[in-house]
């Protein structure tokens, strides 16, 4: 019923970019529209436990960051296209990880819905 599908990871050298995308599809998806949920970013680093990145509002008028990525990664989204994405410049080695997107509905505290991932690795 809900699919979302995130891709854009990659090896890049530290320094580089890379531009993530998670496409939102699905019978929840269509029936309420991508616009009735926030969406995030979250990440899992080998050997440690699952972390958030970025989230934005429903709108796109509010975002939040990890701290370590405030000013490098920049989350936004295209509702016409149920799209969000995570733009990451300036990347470091410590960006090694697997992300991950995530739907979470505007009246839900919890994300309900995950990415199946895409490995991101920064060499130095």
């Amino acid at each position: 019923q809900v699919q979302l599908v995130d891709s854009g990871g990659g090896l890049v050298q530290a320094g580089g970019s890379l531009r993530l995308s998670c496409a939102a599809s699905g019978r929840t998806f269509s029936r309420y529209g991508f616009s009735h949920y926030d969406m995030g970013w979250f990440r899992r680093a080998p050997g440690k436990e699952r972390e958030f990145v970025a989230a934005i509002t429903w709108s796109g008028e509010s975002t939040s960051y990890k701290d370590s990525v405030k000013g490098r990664f920049t989350i936004s989204r295209d509702n016409a296209k149920n799209t969000v994405y995570l733009q990451m410049n300036s990347l470091k080695p410590e960006d090694t990880a697997v992300y991950f997107c995530a739907a979470r509905p505007v009246i839900s505290t919890a994300y309900d819905w995950w990415g199946q991932g895409t490995q991101v690795t920064v060499s130095s």
